[in-house]
């Protein structure tokens, strides 16, 4: 078996028409499958451009599985973990109750909140 240095791994498969570029800066891949999330953190993103597409192939070593409190929709609002933590902080609920609230007020933080102390509904 041939192992190639990366740089002429590189240079091989531009040969072949396929540019590689590492994605810099990823924090987080969040990969929704079914009734789990799956989450992996710093990882390595590389990105194959080949006759129009992207192929992303992902590398990690922190991986953790996670049932979906919610099911996924076209329209759910994207939670940040940030603003997740807010809600829980601010009134107290279990991480499900605030992901619940926070998709039921449509990603608005200030309604969230209301909805948990029972403001608003």
């Amino acid at each position: 078996m041939a192992f190639f240095s990366p740089h002429e791994l590189k240079k091989l498969l531009k040969r072949y028409g396929i540019e590689v570029e590492e994605l810099r800066g990823v924090e987080r891949v969040e990969l929704l499958a079914g009734s789990k999330k799956i989450v992996i953190t710093s990882p390595q993103v590389i990105v194959l451009k080949a006759h129009g597409q992207l192929v992303y192939q992902v590398i990690g070593s922190e991986v953790r599985e996670e049932p979906l409190t919610t099911p996924v929709t076209e329209h759910a609002p994207p939670l940040s973990e940030d603003d997740i933590k807010f809600v829980m902080d601010q009134t107290g609920a279990s991480r499900d109750k605030a992901v619940e609230a926070l998709v039921k007020a449509k990603g608005d933080i200030a309604r969230a909140i209301m909805i948990l102390r029972g403001e608003v509904e």
